[in-house]
């Protein structure tokens, strides 16, 4: 019989089963976050299912992500309820401007290599960077979950992705993201799992490609952990490794050097172009931010190359939001804050901001955005009649100094 998928052997694992592409397996869960989209709905389920006790409440977490702060009363009547309920259960709550709850996960270690780990957003396949299984689920399932510490998954097959090779100057992981989307579209990987090899990428690189693999489709997005997984992990776990015989549905290479800069059309993701393709279409508002690229790093792309091309053209409105608190005290304690507010950049509340349309600065009608985050379909930040556009983070600086669509390579270091 042929060898196992990372997938395959961490649903193994968690089910006791001899888990195979296609089979329906009953998994234990190692961790399940919620966010004040999702969390209030699942309590309602919780409570229609009977639920007297959380399974194990050191492996819930709850973040206010979404509506931060809170701008209605249903909205903080809602993230009042939900403090309540996780009181009343021992769950920890990561609170208005902490950060964004994958990104929270994973900077605070609920997430080790070989878990199987959920949460109730689409984007938590992002925790797969760490070598676990990681996927989206839904509120009432996020219900059961908290009743039974189980859920049940059909085991998906698996993509190979081998990344050959490494990104030249200027060309960064969300490019290289796009691209993979570019060649797979939104449905190329309907319930699979993509299964990164080759380049030993950086954690933050790695976190903006899972995150992304939902827009294709996928179930999950896994690579293998090596010493830089240790690293940011701050200790060594067994890592799961694939069978050098495990069967794939099919293998993708991305020639790395091959790649530049890349964007997302309005208004979708796969709809991805080259930069030169896009260059000219005028820009008024530049998002940094998100689950994908709102990172320490990501921030340091855009700052550098917004002071090497002297700043935010007129006309542009820049909104800088931040990961994480970690990742804002980090940018105030390197100066790369300081650096955004001189250039006129607004500074918003870390958490999702923005990149849902449910809290922070909405574009107006007719309003241009190239954004770091993950999705550009209309409607998507709180305005029908505005047009995003997705790209990198020094893509979306370039776009800042030009007041239009620009080649961040025009900057070098």
């Amino acid at each position: 019989m042929a060898g196992k998928t990372i997938s395959e052997k961490i649903l193994s694992a968690h089910s006791g089963q001899d888990a195979r592409a296609g089979a329906v397996v009953t998994c234990t869960v190692d961790a399940a976050m919620g966010t004040d989209g999702s969390i209030p709905m699942a309590i309602d389920y919780f409570e229609a299912m009977g639920g007297e006790r959380v399974f194990a409440p050191e492996k819930v977490f709850f973040a206010l992500d979404h509506y931060a702060p809170a701008p209605s009363q249903t909205t903080a009547r809602l993230h009042q309820r939900m403090r309540e309920f996780a009181q009343r259960h021992g769950i920890r709550v990561w609170e208005t401007g902490e950060g964004i709850g994958h990104q929270l996960m994973v900077e605070s270690g609920c997430v080790k290599p070989g878990d199987l780990a959920v949460g109730a957003d689409s984007h938590a396949v992002t925790y797969g960077a760490l070598n676990a299984f990681a996927t989206g689920i839904g509120s009432s399932d996020l219900a059961a979950v908290w009743i039974t510490g189980e859920i049940w998954l059909r085991v998906p097959e698996s993509i190979k992705v081998t990344l050959d090779g490494q990104l030249n100057p200027g060309v960064f992981a969300k490019d290289a993201a796009l691209e993979l989307a570019r060649k797979l579209r939104a449905d190329g990987a309907n319930y699979q799992a993509l299964e990164f090899h080759g380049a030993a990428l950086e954690i933050d690189d790695r976190l903006v490609l899972s995150n992304l693999c939902v827009e294709m489709g996928a179930k999950n997005g896994i690579f293998p952990a090596d010493e830089k997984t240790w690293a940011f992990l701050g200790a060594e776990f067994e890592a799961v490794t694939a069978d050098g015989d495990a069967r794939y549905a099919r293998e993708i290479f991305l020639d790395l050097p091959k790649i530049g800069p890349r964007i997302a059309l309005p208004h979708k993701v796969d709809q991805v172009v080259s930069i030169e393709e896009a260059e000219g279409i005028p820009v008024q508002m530049v998002y940094l931010g998100t689950c994908t690229g709102g990172r320490a790093a990501d921030f340091h792309q855009a700052r550098d190359i917004l002071k090497r091309g002297g700043g935010i053209a007129p006309g542009v409105q820049v909104v800088v939001t931040p990961a994480s608190r970690a990742v804002l005290e980090t940018l105030a304690a390197d100066g790369t804050l300081a650096d955004f507010i001189k250039m006129g950049a607004v500074i918003v509340t870390a958490g999702c901001g923005s990149c849902c349309g449910t809290c922070g600065a909405i574009p107006g009608d007719g309003v241009n955005v190239i954004s770091t985050a993950n999705r550009n379909f209309k409607g998507r930040m709180g305005n029908g009649n505005a047009s995003i556009y997705l790209a990198s983070p020094a893509s979306c600086a370039a776009a800042a100094v030009r007041g239009k669509i620009a080649d961040p390579r025009e900057f070098p270091a």
